[in-house]
């Protein structure tokens, strides 16, 4: 790489520290090196507009993509705006039968492109891309390009026709994102790997407790939750025991809702005792809830990352003689609706405090819970 070319990829690496406290970037020189200088300037604009920290993660990891792609596919940046061909090349690369594969090796992505991203770490898996991830990042592509104030072909009969056509050559099981879901006995068994009373257990009981209970939040939602979120309310009379604490957190904006709604839901009983329990230890009244822990107990004043909820899901159920591969933060989210269903809650009951917009999204897991044990499926018992 020539002095003058270093001093740009240089230039580009400040530009994109300068939006590192809102986008956390791990790695910036190689991004520094991939994005254009547009690229950076339409992510900086991004930033000013207060879009949400997650999507811009989302929305850089396919851009970063999409040029490494594109230099190892045609030895330049993306173009823009894409030309049609462009697009299908793409769906080719990323959409193709393995079988086939075996038989002709110019079948799907070449092995030189594949090679490459390999190399640069875009590629760690072998096989076709899921078409949920091929459709992301063309959807990326798209909205990057309209935000350019640019047309596109991302609605061209031939490129719907050709990933049409590609997903159903190629059919793929679909997985859920969590293998299993953190239903209430599985809770119960995590809840008491926390039992030895470190600081850290506390903060993942609180966790736990606090992101089933309020509808199996989002590892965003319970990542980004701050004190001031968290709003007391009257207790909760209960006959023939003592009240039960009570809370609401106002979610603001989510990933369904629209821009000027304010989400709420609300906690009662154990979770907002193992809420405030865990405020009090901690010493946090204003500012982020859930906060890492040094090796020494320190609690660190940044919030945890979206990714750390994942990995206290598959820790403890680890620690609890379970597969960890088994689950993660987002079995939260389907073990409460599936819970819900196990109790008999009725389904919009369910859903305000889930705030699933779908009722088809939802009623799957009451669906799964209900049909698996019912007499249609033990027919042969």
């Amino acid at each position: 790489m020539t002095r003058g070319s270093r001093t740009i990829v240089d230039r580009r690496a400040e530009d994109l520290d300068t939006i590192a406290a809102v986008l956390p970037i791990d790695r910036r020189d190689e991004l520094a090196e991939l994005l254009t200088d547009k690229d950076i300037e339409t992510l900086r604009h991004l930033v000013n507009e207060g879009m949400g920290a997650n999507t811009l993660r989302a929305l850089v990891s396919d851009l970063a993509y999409l040029q490494a792609w594109s230099l190892a596919a045609t030895g330049r940046s993306l173009p823009w705006p894409a030309p049609e061909a462009l697009l299908l090349k793409f769906v080719a690369h990323h959409l193709w039968d393995a079988e086939k594969r075996l038989m002709d090796q110019d079948h799907g992505i070449p092995t030189d492109v594949e090679s490459k991203l390999r190399v640069q770490g875009f590629l760690r898996s072998s096989g076709p891309h899921a078409p949920d991830t091929v459709r992301r990042r063309l959807a990326t592509w798209s909205t990057l390009t309209k935000w350019r104030g640019l047309p596109g072909s991302f609605g061209s009969p031939a490129l719907r026709s050709a990933i049409r056509l590609a997903i159903r050559a190629t059919p793929r099981p679909r997985k859920r994102k969590s293998a299993k879901a953190v239903t209430g006995d599985v809770l119960a068994k995590l809840l008491a790997t926390c039992a030895n009373g470190s600081l850290r257990d506390v903060r993942d009981r609180a966790i736990l407790m606090v992101a089933f209970a309020s509808g199996g939040r989002r590892r965003s939602e319970v990542a980004g939750l701050r004190r001031e979120q968290l709003q007391p309310e009257e207790p909760i009379q209960i006959d023939g025991g003592p009240p039960l604490l009570s809370l609401s957190i106002h979610l603001g904006r989510t990933k369904t809702s629209g821009a000027d709604s304010d989400e709420v839901v609300y906690l009662s009983g154990r979770p907002v005792d193992a809420l405030n329990t865990w405020l009090t230890a901690a010493k946090i009244e204003t500012g982020s809830v859930f906060r890492a822990i040094d090796r020494w107990g320190n609690v660190s004043r940044r919030p945890l990352e979206p990714k750390a909820i994942n990995d206290i899901v598959k820790q403890r159920a680890a620690m609890a003689g379970l597969d960890p591969a088994e689950f993660s933060a987002h079995g939260l989210r389907s073990g409460y609706l599936t819970e819900a269903a196990n109790r008999g809650i009725p389904l919009p009951e369910a859903m305000e405090q889930s705030r699933h917009r779908s009722v088809q999204q939802a009623s799957e897991y009451y669906n799964y819970a209900h049909r698996r044990g019912s007499q249609a499926s033990r027919i042969l018992d």
